[in-house]
């Protein structure tokens, strides 16, 4: 089966690992004594890291990054590089970006801080707390825990169901997928990344809490108490802010500049919804480097707040995932990271808890590597490991993926004839995106979803497969326009038990297939 190209999620890449799972690691990391004096050597660090940020920035075309670096209890470091758009105004430390995932871990927080209060325990059963939830196994749905929620390791296929908030889903549609997702591995066995878990969860936690949102629930316990007076959760309110970054998609050829849209990443909530700058996550830094604490007072305990930290489930030999935090195991101490992409900006959030030294990187450029190449590169030389050129790795993998998608839609030379798709059109039904017709317009097939007015071209490719391509319709115009109106998968029609096609088979990404019945 050829790979599908996935459209514009958020990504965790881990092609440029944090010291991968080659690195000789010691079974017991030991303790870190000589802690760096950031402060005084920070004229030898930091020159070297501004000058793998301009390689980078040239490397990648990225118009415009924020970086901050805090120690302790202060930011000691916050500068602007580049745009807010290519020949805009430039960027500072109080631009605004889509943080993308890195939004996570302020969930996996605010879940602490519910065990804090008793509003919840990290390992109640969610089916009881919330009985809207259900997954396709009974059993996981029965066992599924708190802890679980945002651990990424239900099973579930990766980015499950993602695709339809770009197509135009609400929360609840979303959600009640989960339960026709058939499972790809076993249950708290493999790090699978989803988002659609987080965005129940936040739901979840909102009604427990008797807050309207979750949007509500972490400005009020997070938000006002750090002083993150900046940061949002909508695409209207970034739009709205005078110093605002405009998101790029990234090509092999060179960035482009894409819209804000109302839904992606918006709709997935807690998953990724959050807007902020440099100075606001200098705020968050300092709460999770004082394991609870800001300006002397406890906001979370640490205890519940350490839980985050905890490894749920092995990414590589060196690499775990927590609650909302990724954790690197290093020679010289560990490193506490999320990162965050969404179709027009990158982020890296993340901190070395033995040392008390965060860094932030914001840019305005979709999630190829770039944010998270610049850290690992800026942790190596705080930590004094070896050099590595973490810059050049990510953009080859960038290259390749772009090569391997391009490659996966090339039409074969001598392709099937297709179907006669008059005799195909009609009334369809979909489990999971719900009625759907299939009509010929203008000598092409378009299938159209009933409860989202989004139609989806068929382009033929060989035979009874066809190539999903997403029309820039009314609001999904930005859309495409962000994902480069890239192709979503592909179409394939499948016979019944006497040869006839009845089916209609959306192959949209590898483990991650809709089918629609004709009816």
């Amino acid at each position: 089966m050829r790979r599908a190209i996935a459209l514009g999620l958020f990504l965790l890449p881990l092609a440029a690992p944090l010291w991968g799972a080659s690195a000789q690691v010691p079974t017991t990391i030991p303790p870190v004594v000589d802690q760096p004096d950031i402060q005084t050597n920070d004229q030898r660090i930091l020159p070297k890291i501004e000058a793998e940020m301009a390689r980078g920035m040239k490397m990648f075309d990225v118009p415009g990054v924020a970086i901050g670096i805090v120690h302790q209890d202060k930011l000691i470091y916050a500068k602007g590089f580049g745009t807010r758009t290519k020949g805009g105004a430039p960027v500072d430390p109080r631009t605004m970006f889509q943080i993308g995932s890195t939004t996570k871990a302020f969930l996996s927080t605010t879940l602490a801080m519910a065990v804090d209060k008793d509003v919840l325990n990290w390992d109640d059963r969610v089916v009881i707390l919330d009985p809207s939830f259900q997954l396709a196994d009974p059993v996981t749905t029965r066992e599924f825990r708190v802890f679980d929620l945002t651990a990424q390791r239900s099973g579930l296929p990766p980015y499950v169901n993602d695709v339809m908030t770009i197509l135009g889903y609400p929360e609840d549609r979303l959600i009640h997928s989960l339960r026709y997702a058939d499972p790809v591995a076993s249950f708290r066995t493999t790090f699978t990344y989803t988002n659609i878990t987080h965005l129940a969860a936040g739901r979840m936690l909102a009604h427990l809490s008797r807050e309207p949102s979750w949007n509500a629930l972490v400005e009020k316990q997070i938000l006002t108490p750090l002083g993150m007076k900046e940061t949002t959760a909508t695409a209207e309110a970034i739009r709205a802010a005078p110093n605002h970054a405009e998101g790029h998609r990234w090509t092999p050829k060179g960035s482009v500049q894409i819209p804000f849209d109302s839904f992606f990443p918006y709709a997935l909530g807690p998953a990724g919804n959050l807007n902020s700058n440099v100075e606001d996550m200098a705020r968050w830094l300092r709460l999770q480097i004082a394991d609870g604490e800001f300006e002397g007072k406890t906001l979370v305990s640490r205890a519940n707040l350490l839980t985050t930290r905890m490894a749920k489930v092995g990414m590589t030999e060196t690499i775990s995932y927590g609650e909302g935090w990724v954790i690197s195991q290093t020679p010289r101490g560990r490193v506490i990271w999320h990162n965050g992409g969404t179709s027009g900006f990158s982020a890296h959030v993340g901190f070395l808890p033995d040392y008390g030294v965060g860094i932030v990187v914001l840019a305005n450029l979709q999630n190829q590597g770039f944010p998270d190449a610049l850290a690992m590169t800026a942790y190596d030389l705080i930590l004094e490991n070896p050099p590595t050129d973490h810059l050049s790795t990510a953009l080859d993998k960038a290259k390749a993926d772009a090569e391997q998608n391009a490659a996966a839609f090339v039409r074969p030379e001598q392709p099937t004839a297709t179907p006669d798709l008059a005799r195909l059109a009609g009334p369809y039904e979909s489990a999971v995106l719900g009625p759907a017709t299939l009509a010929v317009e203008g000598g092409r097939a378009v299938l159209t979803l009933a409860d989202t007015s989004a139609r989806i071209a068929l382009e033929p490719f060989d035979g009874a497969v066809f190539i999903a391509r997403l029309l820039p319709d009314g609001r999904f115009r930005s859309v495409m326009e962000m994902a480069g109106h890239e192709p979503m998968g592909f179409l394939a029609f499948a016979p019944d038990s006497n040869g006839k096609l009845t089916r209609l088979d959306w192959l949209y990404t590898e483990g991650q297939t809709y089918s629609f019945q004709r009816r």
